[in-house]
């Protein structure tokens, strides 16, 4: 039902409708609907506009009736609409009267400051619907420099606003606009039925919407908003866990699926065995040993700095190893990362010292990435590569390694990136990998801390979004853990599919031996030989791609 409305502004002091370029424009546009904003306000009638009230009242009506007389249909902005109330009330009343009496079809109350009240809001929608009469329907265009932006839609509406202005997600100036997602599901799922709007196919799309318009105006999305949000409807507590289990409605006030949104079960410090048990079995996992085996994993690794709330395939993976049914991809031999700044201008053997405004100058920075990684069959791949800074150095470079051996990877595109240090109580995470290994921090100022990286990932095949994380001494590492998991859960994820597809689920494994399966399987190259989908399945029918041989036969190939 969406009709494509043309813009403008009322003519100009001291020039008639029919000759002021704006009115003009207007009708080129062709659009059916016309909406021409006016002011409401006295104070800015005056020293805005400075003309007086009553050619301000004339300036209405000849712009609206010029553009009703060419046939099409004209909504009338009255801007700063409530503030011009409270400041003038009688010519505010007035140009509503002045719009409707030209042949204004609906008119549009503007809370333009965004400063207005709930309740003054719908004194004031009543007082404007008792105004205007029946014939003309009232639109209500609110901005939430107050937070109060769908408060006061509702507000109006249930006042006698028959349209609300808006956008999609809230987005617009200042503090933003009407969110017309969490209106519409409000009016449609909490108002009794009272109202008529969209269709009962469309709510259950809301989410959908909402993550649409962030992807395409290039937002990230608010994972806390209303109804549409990753943590609209997540649990964290061990209590708030097992009573889901119980009665979802306990802690919802709707059930998730109905706007298209899902249920998560957060692994957090205040993780108990209900929160684990629920999430796990999202997982397939139905073992209390299990379940157990991956509470303390969890509990182990918050030690040292890692956290699971926002990195749900790195928990993901966590749950795969504890049922030892994941197989690594690829193994680290090393890594190094090499980065350089230069602070002046190189010109053949000279370099131009006085171009550097001071030590802190950059004139540009060289990020260069180097990764050596073993693969299934006994391969190595050894590469290096360049990004704009160290960790797009270092993706390149573990790209540039392994799409050779897993084209699938190219559907795998980092949207975010989120760097913190941690603070853990000294002595906390020592001795927490385990193996007498080094503990995993730092200990900066008497405290003890660490590098925690996550990432946000999306899978272009499957449209999927996902985050990992990465805890360590360095950003470096940290953000390579985090790199590590992203691309073994897209592999990972894969395997699952490219499974079904053969018809046979992945093979289970006895605990103990996952470093038995993973020899078995580099030895054999099983990995290489299995595409992830259908897409690439095609590209390396045509093209089989053996496994690399090993990197001392790769030299000698070279030299």
């Amino acid at each position: 039902h969406a009709t494509v409305a043309a813009f403008g502004m009322t003519r100009r002091k001291g020039i008639s409708a029919s000759n002021d370029e704006g009115m003009l424009a207007l009708l080129r546009s062709e659009a059916e609907v016309c909406t021409i904003v006016g002011k409401t306000w006295d104070f800015h009638v005056r020293d805005v506009l400075r003309v007086s009230l009553e050619e301000n009242l004339e300036m209405i009506a000849d712009s609206v009736g010029f553009v009703a007389a060419s046939g099409r249909r004209v909504v009338y902005d009255a801007e700063h609409f409530f503030d011009g109330f409270l400041a003038n009330q009688e010519h505010a009343l007035a140009t509503l009267r002045a719009a409707a009496a030209a042949g204004a079809e609906s008119i549009a109350l503007c809370d333009t400051n965004g400063g207005t009240m709930p309740a003054e809001v719908e004194r004031l929608v009543r007082v404007a619907v008792e105004a205007v009469g029946p014939a003309v329907s009232v639109q209500v265009h609110c901005h939430n420099d107050c937070a109060l932006a769908v408060a006061n839609s509702l507000a109006a509406v249930s006042a006698g606003a028959s349209v609300v202005q808006g956008t999609i997600n809230g987005i617009g100036e200042r503090c933003g606009n009407a969110d017309l997602v969490s209106i519409a599901a409000c009016l449609a799922l909490k108002s009794g039925g009272a109202y008529s709007l969209l269709t009962p196919q469309s709510v259950p799309r809301l989410t959908e919407l909402s993550r649409y318009v962030d992807d395409v105006a290039n937002l990230t999305p608010n994972n806390g908003a209303p109804f549409v949000g990753r943590s609209a409807f997540a649990h964290k507590g061990g209590m708030h866990a097992h009573a889901m289990a119980l009665a979802p409605e306990s802690y919802e006030h709707l059930p998730p699926d109905t706007v298209g949104n899902t249920r998560r079960v957060l692994v957090s410090e205040l993780s108990g065995k209900s929160n684990i048990a629920a999430l796990t079995s999202t997982h397939g996992v139905v073992d209390s040993e299990v379940t157990k085996a991956v509470l303390a994993e969890v509990q182990r690794r918050e030690a040292l700095g890692y956290q699971y709330e926002a990195a749900d395939a790195s928990f993901a993976l966590v749950v795969s190893k504890a049922m030892r049914n994941f197989t690594p991809h690829f193994k680290r031999i090393r890594y190094q990362v090499e980065v350089s700044g230069y602070g002046s201008i190189r010109h053949g053997s000279n370099i131009y010292a006085r171009s550097a405004v001071d030590a802190s100058h950059m004139e540009y920075e060289r990020s260069e990435a180097t990764v050596k990684l073993a693969l299934p069959g006994g391969g190595y791949m050894h590469e290096v590569a360049e990004g704009n800074g160290p960790v797009a150095a270092l993706d390149a470079a573990l790209r540039k390694a392994l799409e050779p051996t897993y084209p699938n990877l190219q559907d795998l595109h980092l949207t975010d990136y989120k760097v913190r240090v941690v603070r853990l109580p000294e002595g906390g995470a020592a001795g927490a990998e385990g193996g007498g290994a080094a503990p995993l921090h730092t200990v900066i100022a008497g405290t003890a801390s660490a590098i925690r990286v996550i990432i946000d990932s999306r899978d272009r095949a499957t449209a999927e979004t996902f985050s990992t994380v990465g805890v360590g001494t360095n950003i470096i590492e940290a953000s390579w853990r985090a790199l590590v998991d992203a691309f073994e859960y897209k592999l990972s994820r894969d395997d699952a599919v490219w499974a079904q597809l053969e018809g046979h689920e992945p093979e289970a494994v006895e605990a103990g031996d996952v470093e038995a399966r993973f020899a078995a399987d580099w030895k054999t190259g099983r990995s290489v030989q299995r595409p992830a989908n259908a897409r690439h399945a095609a590209a390396q029918s045509a093209q089989p791609q053996p496994p690399p041989p090993p990197f001392e036969a790769r030299e000698q190939q070279q030299s």
